[in-house]
């Protein structure tokens, strides 16, 4: 008998195996090539790319998180990291709009490469699993979003390994830029 949680591992197999290897080396050069990076996402998306902004700090790269209180204005030095199942999320394609027309660089993490903010980015990652809004093609047996917010997460974690091989940072390195008032 089948659990629930293989049933969701089998799903996020199959997402994960359909990434193209090409995308994400764009994106991590995308990364290396910023002065600073900068993630967005609403809801469950926008926890993972907490999650994105927390390792990218752990490897030494300036991140911050879109929306909090410290959180500086982007230039054209710096990179706009959007995490969206639609691409269409108003408020996300407003901030992918603004960062290009301040000279900065867009990554889109999304099931639609030819959503708005798709089209606007530098470098797109397809994540091929069914976004809240679709219906139909893709489907999964998660409710909602979960199949695209877990692959999202893991395809945002294979970045950081990604860098943590250009960049050659070990896990013992990026200890030591862990909070350390826990």
């Amino acid at each position: 008998m089948t659990t629930s949680t293989q049933l969701i591992l089998n799903e996020l197999k199959q997402v994960i195996s359909l990434l193209d290897v090409t995308e994400m080396e764009r994106a991590a050069s995308l990364i290396v090539q910023s002065k600073r990076v900068f993630i967005a996402g609403a809801g469950r998306s926008g926890l993972m790319g907490r999650a994105f902004a927390m390792r990218l700090a752990h490897l030494g790269i300036t991140a911050y998180v879109v929306g909090e209180t410290t959180t500086p204005s982007i230039d054209k030095h710096d990179l706009l990291v959007i995490c969206s199942g639609s691409g269409e999320t108003r408020s996300l394609a407003a901030m992918g709009e603004k960062a290009k027309l301040l000279g900065a660089s867009l990554l889109v993490l999304t099931t639609n490469p030819n959503s708005t903010c798709g089209v606007l980015a530098d470098g797109v990652i397809h994540i091929q699993a069914k976004a809240k809004e679709e219906q139909g093609n893709n489907e999964s047996l998660q409710p909602m979003g979960s199949l695209f917010e877990q692959s999202l997460l893991i395809s945002l974690d294979g970045l950081i390994l990604t860098l943590m091989n250009q960049m050659d940072i070990s896990a013992e390195q990026m200890l030591k830029r862990h909070a350390n008032l826990e």
